[in-house]
C-alpha cells in the first residue's frame, strides 16, 4: 500500500507526529522564514536611509577674506574658552556658542577694538572662567596653587606614615606567606 504523500515530500506514516507536522508544516516555516529575511532586510535599509539623512557634511569654517584677520581671530579665540565644551578654547571647539563667540570676535576685530578690548568684554560679560589662563588673584588663587598644595600635603601623609611603620617593631606586621613554613631539617 502507497503511503499518503503530500505535495512537498514524502510523509512516512510511522514518522513521529513532530517530524510529520514539520515535514506538512516545512512550506509555512519555510514562508516564515522567508518573510523575516525580506523584514530583516527591509529593516536594515530603513535603518541605512536614516542614518544616511542625519549624516551630513559638517560646514567649512569660514575663511576670512583677509588671512591676517583670520589669524588674530584665531589667536584671541586660543585665550577664551567655550562655555559649552569647557575644555576647548573657542578656537578648538565647534559647538553653536563658539560658533558665535568667533564670529563676534571677527566682528570686533573688524571694528578695529584690539586684544585686550575684546579680552575685557569677554571678562566683563562671562567673568574670569572664559580666560583659558585666569589671572593670579585673590579669587583666583586656589586654582593656581590648590594642586600643588594637595600635591604637598599627599607627599607629607606619605613621609608620615612610612616613618611611624620604621619605628614599629617587626612582629606588629603579619608574616608573609613564606615566612610561616617550617625550618628544613
Amino acid at each position: 500500500m502507497d503511503s499518503p504523500r503530500s505535495a512537498f515530500g514524502a510523509s512516512p506514516q510511522g514518522a513521529p507526529p513532530a517530524a510529520r507536522r514539520s515535514r506538512i508544516h516545512g512550506v509555512r516555516l519555510w514562508a516564515v522564514g522567508l518573510t523575516t529575511k525580506v523584514l530583516h532586510r527591509s529593516f536594515a535599509a530603513a535603518m541605512l536611509c536614516l542614518a544616511l539623512l542625519g549624516a551630513r557634511a559638517a560646514e567649512a569654517p569660514p575663511v576670512a577674506a583677509d588671512p591676517v584677520l583670520e589669524a588674530k581671530v584665531m589667536a584671541i579665540a586660543a585665550e577664551l574658552r567655550c562655555l559649552v565644551c569647557q575644555n576647548q578654547t573657542i578656537a578648538d571647539s565647534n559647538a553653536g556658542l563658539a560658533v558665535d563667540l568667533r564670529n563676534q570676535v571677527r566682528d570686533m576685530l573688524r571694528q578695529g577694538k584690539g586684544r585686550e578690548q575684546i579680552v575685557s568684554y569677554m571678562t566683563d560679560r562671562y567673568g574670569d572662567f572664559v580666560l583659558y589662563r585666569p589671572p593670579l588673584k585673590e579669587s583666583t588663587a586656589l586654582l593656581w596653587f590648590g594642586p600643588a598644595a594637595l600635591l604637598l600635603g599627599g607627599l607629607l601623609m606619605l613621609v608620615l606614615i612610612l616613618r611611624r611603620r620604621n619605628r614599629l617593631a617587626p612582629d606588629a606586621f603579619e608574616p608573609e606567606a613564606g615566612d610561616s613554613l617550617p625550618p628544613k631539617p
